[in-house]
């Protein structure tokens, strides 16, 4: 029960992150993310000329970024797949090392579900990286009155591509907590608490007002 318990409570704490996103955006890091990349591509196009370089290479970085992790992704789904589809020599060591359930069925299950959690992983750095790459191609195009390549609508690309790219992170990082779980329930729960808890920390902001207080 103890994985189990690990994800719903992962779960629930994603839920109640995307809530504070829609209600209170500023004391998240997503919402002041967010409103940063619509004013970074308002000011890339309203100057296009003399900053593309800056656009394209910012850009690229990120695409760089989403592909190592989509990289990393397939690595970890190819020596998974090649753990599952090795001899019994090869894996009786990590069934001897099971503090749990030791069946057939469940070392399968454990296999099964960090192969489908990495596979997805990689799905959604790789959304992440085509509209990246469709975003720097259109940061560049000219400015025409009837153009409908508007700072909206690349903001839109932008928006999209970096909440793909957050997704796949926590897809992975679960998956990265979920490998204990081949050592045990109680290592894989007592780290998907930790993760969280790191989580929450680098998730939320203070804000100060005028008077130095917190809101």
């Amino acid at each position: 029960m103890l994985v189990p318990l690990g994800l719903l409570i992962n779960l629930a704490y994603h839920v109640w992150l995307w809530h504070k996103v829609r209600t209170k955006a500023f004391s998240t890091i997503f919402g002041i993310d967010a409103n940063g990349r619509c004013l970074w591509v308002s000011t890339m196009m309203k100057d296009i000329d003399k900053k593309n370089i800056i656009a394209v290479q910012s850009i690229r970085n990120m695409i760089m970024g989403s592909t190592l992790m989509a990289s990393t992704s397939i690595l970890l789904c190819c020596g998974l797949g090649a753990v599952i589809s090795s001899t019994y020599s090869v894996k009786k060591p990590l069934n001897d090392s099971i503090l749990g359930a030791q069946g057939e069925f469940t070392v399968a299950l454990k296999f099964a579900t960090l192969f489908t959690i990495f596979l997805f992983s990689f799905l959604f750095h790789s959304l992440s990286v085509m509209f990246l790459t469709q975003l720097s191609i259109l940061i560049c195009t000219p400015q025409d009155v009837l153009s409908m390549v508007t700072p909206e609508y690349l903001s839109d690309l932008l928006g999209k591509a970096t909440i793909l790219g957050i997704v796949g992170n926590r897809v992975l990082h679960t998956g990265l907590s979920l490998l204990l779980w081949i050592f045990g329930p109680v290592m894989a729960f007592l780290c998907s608490i930790a993760m969280l808890l790191v989580l929450h920390e680098l998730d939320f902001v203070e804000r100060k007002d005028h008077k130095g207080e917190n809101v």
